[in-house]
């Protein structure tokens, strides 16, 4: 459930920011008549990623099993795809994401009503077309069968709307650079759980040998269905039983991504040259 709350926390935070920093531009700037056509935008957005979450879910339930496990496999890996380049784009561009949609939207106010929503579309939209795909391969790994992983997920995005609301009333003043940087530590820890059982479900759908080769069996110790067992499972997507290919992947991707998303020179503007690291900038809108 802690997963799937960061998940929401994560990805909910990032497109409140959007919105507040959108409508706050509008206002100080006296251009109230331009707020319609932005949330027309984010309703639209909003809308396509819900569709996209329920297709997702009530589409795959009509096929085989073997098919399942073959689309939940390929969606869990673009999901960690998408994911990774997601918390490295907002670390690189947290420090001036305000000064980047500004520039979108005084661009957008002088096309007009058409691309004011389309601007608020785009902005907001892709976040939430990669929450739905990521929730649903997490929720789709966990596999526990109750409620609590959309629980999770439902509580994360509430926070990250409250969060939002005080930003824009100027009541919450936080690092987001920081803030972003340890959320995305902590989601590539979660999303190589999300990719091994990703190989795992196309193991089970034939698509990949070594389904019964494991590398360890521990259940003995760590029972899945213990109060440990369920938590290291929803926190990491812990398995006391993974295979071979299972154990390789998790380790090949967590330890070079979550080493280059750390360290400051992965983050340089050039191949082969770093740049002095900025005083940490607190945003505000």
């Amino acid at each position: 459930m802690f997963s799937n709350y960061l998940i929401g926390l994560r990805e909910g935070l990032e497109a409140s920011l959007v919105v507040c920093i959108l409508i706050a531009y509008l206002v100080k700037t006296g251009r109230r008549d331009a707020l319609k056509p932005i949330w027309i935008g984010i309703g639209i957005a909003v809308a396509l990623a819900m569709g996209f979450g329920c297709a997702l879910e009530f589409g795959s339930q009509e096929l085989t099993f073997q098919a399942q496990e073959a689309l939940g496999g390929s969606l869990s890996i673009v999901a960690v795809g998408l994911v990774t380049w997601m918390v490295f784009w907002m670390r690189r561009t947290a420090r001036h994401l305000k000064s980047e949609l500004h520039g979108k939207l005084d661009a957008a106010l002088s096309m007009g009503t058409g691309a004011l929503v389309a601007t608020a579309f785009l902005a907001v939209g892709r976040e939430g077309l990669e929450t739905a795909l990521f929730v649903w391969a997490s929720v789709h790994a966990a596999g526990d069968g109750t409620p609590r992983p959309l629980v999770g997920v439902a509580l994360g995005l509430a926070t990250a709307v409250l969060l939002g609301w005080l930003f824009y009333c100027g009541a919450l003043r936080i690092n987001l650079a920081k803030f972003f940087t340890w959320t995305g530590g902590m989601l590539v820890v979660i999303a190589a759980g999300v990719l091994a059982y990703g190989f795992h479900d196309l193991q089970e759908a034939d698509w990949l040998p070594g389904l019964t080769h494991l590398a360890f069996d521990i259940s003995g110790v760590i029972p899945p269905d213990s109060w440990y067992g369920t938590l290291l499972k929803g926190v990491f997507n812990f398995q006391p039983d993974p295979t071979v290919l299972q154990l390789t992947v998790w380790a090949l991707y967590l330890v070079p991504t979550l080493a280059l998303f750390l360290s400051p020179t992965g983050f340089a503007p050039g191949k082969g040259r770093q740049k002095a690291t900025p005083p940490p900038v607190r945003d505000q809108v």
